[in-house]
């Protein structure tokens, strides 16, 4: 929690919804249109003259300290049936407490109301159209999650006995195979636990294998519109950073990469598709450069999503990458983990990675510990199993055509809205996109002062969650807008329905969203530094 403007009961009249139709359309309390209202239809309307006043559900909104009522209780306790004896005899003195800890007093429903409540103002995929760019935030198919939740899955413990968990490590190798297959890199390690965590090990894996050869190599390439965790990582790795340029048209700048790759260059990472949505044309040159001067190229698998089953990084020059299972497997987000980002290397790199690895022999399944060369552990265990299981079962799922069906309807899917939106937002980088494209309020900016945070804030009231803004670096104000495949026609219409509808809205009424949250515009910076994590009682 923030400082910021807290909502306040409001009156508001019916109104028009602007281009949507002539018809009065439903407006709720925040002045933004229903979704029936985005959809063409309105409800039934009282007056449009009437003034409607509405109060926010607080239970949800306060804590459970200021919803306690002395006395309340969600359980009656039965009486003790053995033999009272003093706390002061069973209990040292300093275990004791001088008087009871200040916890909230409420009855079960209250309890219950507050924490379901609170769990309604969640914004998540089962929830809402979720376009964050460059996130991938496709629907996670809850079979996946019915099946990973198998006592036989569920219920192993990594200490067992490897003759015990056959079944399991059958899986998990049969999931670095398929990686492979997708990937065009032979050997994979499921041990990392994020996509950051990937980027971090396939650079440790780069060191370690030129350490071997015997050459320093101090510095990584990365072009300026790649994600922030590629520089990130490199540091984390024990690299130097260089930024590459994009050109005008938002490739790879072929000059400036050329005027920087020597033999100190280690890594050029590359995101492709980048992040402007737009598939590098001269990939293969790009690759044949790095590797002139010895050195390795990083396949950034973020958008993974885009070539699935169509190209593969190993194929177009690429020696390491990383898989985002909970972006391109459909693997739940969210709570900063469990994650895993599994990473796929050349044959040239395989000894130098993390130990242990799945493999088979005459015996069955074993995990290879035996690894001279390898960087080590980078994670306990086995890596975040339940996410490799929910990764396989997705895989497995949809099959060959299947994950190359994924990808050209996310394409679809990302060109469609586009076309649907670059005359109310101008999208610099062209008409076409792969899985992503990425619009810019820059020209809102500079003759209303509308900035990408206000359409972004606003967007909530409308039941969407944002897509990302500010990034890449490279376009201002960008709004990087990605739907994924999984989105039906009618619900795109809504989300540019309402974008349309919102960049056409006075700029107050922007300034000021989301009207529809507690807090509104919180200090994000003091947030994340200062955090209230806490509830204190006051004295």
């Amino acid at each position: 929690m923030a400082p910021g403007r807290p909502v306040t009961p409001r009156k508001v009249c019916l109104g028009k919804i602007g281009d949507l139709g002539d018809e009065l359309a439903a407006v709720d309390i925040f002045g933004c249109p229903t979704q029936n209202a985005l959809h063409g239809t309105a409800r039934q309307q009282p007056d449009p003259t009437t003034y409607i006043t509405t109060m926010q559900n607080t239970q949800s909104t306060q804590l459970l300290f200021e919803l306690s009522k002395p006395g309340c209780q969600a359980v009656q306790m039965p009486a003790c049936d053995v033999p009272p004896k003093p706390v002061s005899t069973l209990l040292p003195a300093e275990a004791v407490s001088d008087e009871p800890l200040p916890l909230p007093e409420l009855s079960e429903p209250d309890v219950v109301r507050h924490f379901v409540n609170l769990s309604t103002r969640n914004v998540s995929v089962d929830t809402h159209f979720y376009p964050l760019g460059s996130c991938t935030m496709k629907y996670n198919p809850k079979r996946n999650e019915r099946l990973c939740a198998l006592p036989g899955m569920a219920d192993l413990h990594p200490y067992q006995p490897e003759s015990t968990i056959q079944g399991m490590l059958y899986l998990l190798h049969q999931g670095q195979h398929i990686l492979a297959e997708i990937g065009g890199l032979p050997a994979v390690s499921l041990q990392p636990a994020a996509g950051a965590h990937g980027e971090m090990t396939g650079l440790l894996v780069a060191a370690a294998y030129f350490r071997d050869i015997g050459q320093k190599r101090t510095t990584v390439l990365i072009p300026d519109a790649a994600h922030g965790t590629n520089p990130a990582s490199a540091a984390m790795a024990g690299f130097k950073t260089l930024p590459v340029k994009s050109t005008e048209d938002g490739f790879v700048d072929i000059d400036d990469l050329a005027s920087k790759l020597n033999n100190e260059t280690a890594v050029f990472m590359i995101t492709n598709p980048n992040t402007l949505g737009l598939f590098e044309r001269r990939m293969g040159q790009i690759a044949e450069m790095v590797h002139k001067v010895g050195a390795l190229v990083y396949l950034d698998g973020a958008n993974m999503n885009a070539i699935l089953g169509v190209a593969r990084p190993g194929d177009f020059g690429a020696n390491i990458m990383h898989f985002n299972p909970h972006k391109t497997f459909s693997g739940p987000h969210g709570g900063g983990g469990p994650g895993a980002g599994p990473i796929a290397v050349a044959e040239k790199l395989a000894p130098y990675l993390p130990s242990p690895i799945v493999v088979k022999d005459g015996r069955g399944y074993h995990l290879d510990y035996n690894r001279p060369k390898s960087i080590g552990r980078v994670r306990s265990f086995f890596g975040s199993v339940g996410v490799l299981v929910r990764m396989y079962c997705y895989i497995r799922s949809h099959g060959p055509e299947g994950l190359r069906r994924i990808a050209e309807d996310a394409i679809l899917n990302a060109n469609y809205l586009l076309s649907q939106l670059k005359d109310t937002l101008p999208v610099p980088h062209g008409d076409r996109c792969m899985h992503e494209f990425v619009a810019s309020a820059a020209t809102l900016k500079s003759q209303r002062g509308v900035a990408a945070m206000d359409i972004a804030k606003r967007l909530v009231d409308y039941g969407f969650h944002a897509p990302t803004v500010y990034f890449p670096l490279i376009v201002h104000e960008a709004m990087m807008i990605e739907p994924t495949e999984t989105e039906s026609k009618e619900t795109l219409d809504t989300f540019a329905a309402a974008m349309k509808q919102i960049v056409a809205e006075p700029a107050e009424v922007l300034h000021n969203a989301p009207q529809s949250t507690p807090i509104v515009r919180p200090d994000e910076v003091l947030a994340a530094r200062k955090p209230v994590l806490r509830w204190k009682a006051e004295k």
